[in-house]
């Protein structure tokens, strides 16, 4: 795995960050905030894609198609894998991403209306489009099998993940490298989740702004980040004797068919995507030891997401530790899953749950065990992971402990 995060710049860092409960929510420094109601964010600070790709290379990239590759660096080193020793066409790469560029768009539109169209740079468009991300990471390693970009809002990386295990199952590669990305901090982007009234309000001080399930929790933080993973059929990772972390087991997809925006009040969709995933992987609701939540901090998301829990897994719902990453990095769109991703494959390898902070005013209509405030060690042997996007498209993982 590989991660860039408001919590670090590596996954040990990210990990250890959501471990202790600490906050990477901060002042907004990526745009001008002035006149918007929402003014923090969980940045990606500290980030040179020098440290991982020429110069030349990151000037023709976006902000979200530079931590793509960053983060597949960081996901094969850690792997192991000899790219030299792999056919090429054996290799496979499918991206979540929400955006797109949407800084490089903003600064698009700005030269266009200040300077004229022909001022535009000649790299715009591959800077901005939203498949460029799977794009530059293929240029990057010289990936020639598989290669797709899955766009499904906040969904995203959680479901490129899932279709990246599909590919595989059939056959088409052995390996593939897979997550999400996003880094659409911009005016652009603030103003059109402002002025939904979908962002949090609440911005002294940062920390405690992302309160997931928590009472007086009033919409989610802006964030950025990527995770990568290389993932492989068993047979190839045993005959290259790989460290293997877990198995990603279960994958389910639904749509709410209900609004353009909002979750069904009834969970319908989420429940039908939690069970197609714990039944994907061959396992009853009451076999899952954890669940990552979507857990945004809005008052709906939270409260539909709690009720659709409820339904799936009956009176053992009360029983399953539930915790947002979310309340620590804020929501990473689609990078999001991907990132979350990480927390549910370390809470197996670590026998750890991290916590979701904040959590200091219960909701009466949300009183499932939220983790609250601190980590919390239990072994862990099936993870839920659930994400739910704009547009009612909800996407689903079990990851489970790999059994030799």
């Amino acid at each position: 795995m590989g991660a860039l995060t408001p919590l670090g710049l590596s996954v040990p860092d990210s990990w250890a960050g959501l471990v202790a409960g600490r906050s990477g929510i901060g002042p907004m420094t990526l745009c001008d905030t002035t006149g918007y109601p929402c003014t923090i964010a969980g940045e990606v600070r500290g980030f040179d894609p020098r440290d991982f790709m020429p110069r030349k290379e990151a000037r023709r990239m976006g902000r979200f198609s530079q931590f793509a590759v960053a983060t597949a660096r960081m996901a094969f080193e850690d792997s192991g894998l000899d790219l030299s020793r792999e056919g090429s066409g054996r290799l496979g790469v499918v991206v979540g991403n929400g955006n797109g560029g949407f800084p490089e768009l903003e600064e698009g539109v700005r030269v266009i209306v200040e300077k004229g169209g022909m001022r535009l740079n000649p790299l715009f468009m591959p800077m901005v489009l939203p498949n460029m991300a799977a794009s530059q990471v293929s240029l990057a390693f010289g990936i020639k099998g598989y290669s797709n970009t899955v766009v499904t809002a906040c969904a995203a990386g959680t479901q490129a993940l899932g279709e990246a295990s599909e590919v595989i199952r059939r056959g088409v590669v052995d390996v593939m490298l897979a997550g999400g990305t996003e880094a659409g901090i911009s005016q652009l982007g603030l103003a059109g989740f402002a002025v939904m009234r979908a962002l949090t309000t609440s911005n002294d001080p940062p920390e405690k702004a992302s309160r997931p399930f928590d009472a007086r929790r009033d919409g989610f933080v802006p964030g950025e980040g990527a995770a990568m993973f290389v993932l492989e059929s068993l047979e190839h990772a045993l005959a290259r004797d790989a460290r293997i972390l877990c198995e990603l087991a279960g994958y389910g997809v639904s749509a709410d068919a209900y609004h353009i925006v909002a979750p069904d009040e009834e969970g319908d969709g989420a429940v039908r995507a939690m069970a197609r995933a714990v039944a994907d992987a061959g396992l009853l609701p009451q076999d899952i030891g954890y669940i990552n939540a979507h857990g945004t901090s809005t008052p709906l998301n939270d409260l539909v997401e709690t009720i659709a829990i409820k339904r799936l897994f009956g009176d053992h719902a009360c029983q399953v530790p539930v915790s947002s990453s979310k309340s620590m990095i804020g929501h990473l769109l689609g990078g999001a899953g991907a990132v979350e991703a990480v927390a549910c494959v370390m809470s197996i390898v670590d026998n750890t749950i991290h916590p979701t902070i904040n959590y200091e005013f219960p909701d009466p209509q949300c009183d499932l065990d939220y983790v609250p405030n601190v980590a919390r060690g239990q072994r862990v042997d099936a993870v839920l992971k659930n994400s739910f996007g704009f547009g009612g498209q909800n996407a689903c993982l079990v990851f489970i402990r790999y059994q030799p």
